[in-house]
């Protein structure tokens, strides 16, 4: 271990500013190093569990899930996989569409799919079940795509 200070330690009861040079307020250079040290420990430390969490506004890891059977989907209709934050729609028979579930307006994730439409419920924005694009708003850009294949009767979506 390298020493930064090997100034004594100030006695006990000796003030702080007699305690020799470089001391403040009662701590040695070698404390307040120590301790700038630590805090930057904790720093990195929560810079790393931020990059891991999934949290609003980064990006999940992709790759292809499997989210339910074909039969979950309804033909006109989708189904909102929460979970996965994907939304998979059937346009017409066979035909399978894969978008994100989260709102390109204010992030919310969508609740259902009826008439057509992706339904947001925080501000009322639909997307057209066919291409995800917006067919009322307030949103102004459609949902993005996913890949969507069928394997064995289940969906596949990669995320």
């Amino acid at each position: 271990m390298t020493h930064l200070d090997d100034s004594p330690a100030p006695a006990a009861g000796t003030p702080a500013d007699t305690a020799g040079p470089g001391a403040c307020c009662g701590l040695s250079r070698r404390g307040v190093l120590r301790g700038a040290a630590a805090v930057g420990a904790v720093g990195a430390a929560g810079v790393a569990l931020a990059a891991c969490s999934a949290g609003g506004g980064t990006a999940a890891a992709s790759g292809p899930t499997t989210v339910g059977p074909t039969s979950d989907v309804p033909v006109g209709g989708g189904k909102v996989y929460k979970d996965d934050k994907v939304v998979v729609t059937q346009p017409t028979a066979g035909q399978f569409k894969a978008f994100s579930a989260v709102c390109t307006h204010a992030g919310c994730l969508v609740d259902g799919v009826s008439d057509g439409t992706i339904q947001c419920p925080c501000h009322g924005s639909r997307f057209k079940i066919a291409d995800g694009s917006v067919a009322n708003g307030p949103a102004a850009s459609p949902l993005p795509s996913r890949t969507v294949t069928v394997k064995d009767g289940s969906l596949v979506v990669t995320v």
